[in-house]
């Protein structure tokens, strides 16, 4: 006899391999615009298709998501959590060190500009919400991101709250394209596009990208862990494409935020 807990994976499973042949086809046909109307807008749409970002449920939540491309669609009745109340030293700076089967990352978080997010993410890494999690993503074209913090490990997983967007005029003014350059080593917040809407995944920037305005920057990584994460572009994906999962599976073993 199948569990509901067995048949609401494997429905899972079914959604994401959905989602990653329509982003395929998707990839496809921007690549035909790109031929037609040129480099420039070329580099526009990869980063278009690069960056509605999935991943704000939890467990069993299927809310809007936040990954670097892809909408997952809502559940009809999704189950919610409530948000962590305020917990941190709100002038301090905090460390949040993930300890991966790729190695070390380790990125710094300063409350003082992003407070919500940081308390947030304190507060799910004392629980242990990262730990034993995969890091789902990894691009290599238009944007240079690997994407994390979803439970699932499917770019559909959240703590089942979203966060305010914050320091979102940190990194200057947009260009002609509405973008900034999220430079190398950034840490920033996945969401749909939406205001609001992020929850638990994160991506981790190994090369400057072009990106909206639109996505929390709250997090500087250390040169080693930049090394890591470029090690890990390397391998590519799964599949050889720019856009899918890790060929080497990269998983967080351990998730700790400490206060510095």
């Amino acid at each position: 006899m199948v569990t509901s807990d067995q048949r609401r994976r494997q429905l899972a499973r079914e959604k994401y391999e959905r989602q990653q042949k329509r982003r395929a086809e998707a990839r496809q046909k921007a690549r035909r615009r790109a031929a037609v109307i040129g480099a420039a807008v070329a580099v526009v749409v990869a980063t278009l298709v690069g960056l509605v970002v999935g991943g704000v449920f939890d467990k069993d939540t299927k809310d809007q998501a936040a990954d670097p491309a892809a909408s997952p669609s809502a559940s009809p009745s999704p189950k919610q959590s409530p948000s962590p109340e305020m917990a941190i030293d709100q002038k301090a700076k905090y460390t949040f060190a993930l300890k991966t089967s790729a190695g070390d990352i380790n990125f710094t978080m300063d409350a003082a500009k992003t407070p919500q997010t940081v308390n947030s993410f304190k507060s799910l890494a004392d629980k242990g919400y990262f730990d034993n999690t995969k890091c789902h993503r990894l691009t290599s074209s238009g944007i240079f991101v690997l994407q994390c913090g979803d439970p699932e490990g499917t770019g559909m997983g959240g703590p089942g709250y979203n966060i305010p967007d914050e320091n979102l005029d940190s990194l200057g003014k947009a260009n002609e394209q509405g973008q900034v350059v999220y430079p190398a080593g950034t840490v920033a917040m996945a969401n749909t596009g939406q205001p609001g809407s992020g929850g638990s995944q994160f991506f981790l920037v190994y090369k400057d990208s072009p990106l909206a305005p639109s996505y929390t920057p709250f997090g500087k990584i250390d040169a080693a862990g930049v090394k890591v994460l470029e090690e890990i572009a390397k391998a590519g994906t799964v599949d050889g494409g720019s856009d899918g999962a890790p060929k080497n599976e990269v998983k967080i073993e351990k998730g700790t935020v400490t206060q510095n």
